[in-house]
């Protein structure tokens, strides 16, 4: 079964989304995280994808407070991303009590500090592979790398890592759709690693597409706008993903 993470941005202390990784296109959703995990969770679900925007900018933890908030307040599991470029931001998350890590341009650009990340966190290790146009962005997404994601997970195999999120920037906050084809693809250059799915879902219909795709892979998706918006609920969204209601 695919699990839904519905996703938390948290920007000024705020719970936000941006469009395409966008900070000048921000929309406030909710002044209070913290209540918007609680709403999620009596809806059901049992994931939460958190991301520290403020910390993907300045590259350091910045909302360590609210983290530990939120991972204290929902019930299930918390993923955390954001600003974790080093042992210490890695420490400092794992410190707020959160289920596992998200780590990006860390760990693309310094093994040694993969290595580390591995050691250190094991299944708690989630790697992103943020990706415009097939390359992978860095840096809060500010900065674009020459290597693919195919490249990138295609390497992360022989490293040890279990876990890998993959967002396509140019959907990400559209509500576009998510790439399916991206998914695939990704999928089959690095088989043994645990995919989760982010960018463009916009309604129960892309859930019933990701499930279509059959990669055994597939563990879980990423929604934010679409929950936010009320396009549809975290309930209904679940009982799709279970096959429930098709």
């Amino acid at each position: 079964m695919i699990e839904l993470y519905p996703a938390i941005d948290l920007r000024d202390g705020a719970a936000v989304r941006l469009v395409q990784g966008d900070f000048e296109r921000s929309t406030v959703f909710n002044d209070d995280p913290v209540a918007q995990a609680r709403s999620f969770a009596r809806e059901g679900a049992t994931h939460l994808h958190v991301v520290d925007l403020d910390g993907a900018l300045e590259g350091r933890p910045v909302h360590a407070p609210i983290i530990a908030q939120l991972a204290a307040t929902f019930p299930g599991a918390v993923q955390l991303g954001g600003g974790l470029r080093d042992q210490p931001a890695v420490e400092t998350a794992m410190a707020t009590g959160v289920d596992r890590v998200v780590v990006g341009t860390a760990v693309i650009e310094d093994e040694e500090f993969l290595r580390w990340a591995t050691a250190r966190l094991g299944d708690r290790l989630v790697v992103a592979l943020d990706a415009r146009d097939g390359r992978v962005a860095t840096h809060g997404w500010t900065q674009m790398s020459d290597r693919t994601a195919m490249e990138v997970a295609a390497d992360l195999v022989r490293t040890g890592v279990r876990h890998l999120l993959y967002t396509d920037i140019g959907r990400d906050g559209t509500l576009g759709g998510p790439n399916l084809e991206a998914l695939r693809r990704l999928s089959n250059a690095a088989p043994p690693l645990t995919i989760l799915a982010a960018g463009g879902i916009s309604s129960l219909d892309d859930l019933v597409s990701l499930m279509r795709l059959r990669l055994p892979n597939l563990r879980g998706v990423i929604v934010g706008r679409a929950l936010y918006e009320g396009r549809f609920t975290v309930t209904d969204a679940i009982a799709t993903l279970s096959g429930a209601t098709r």
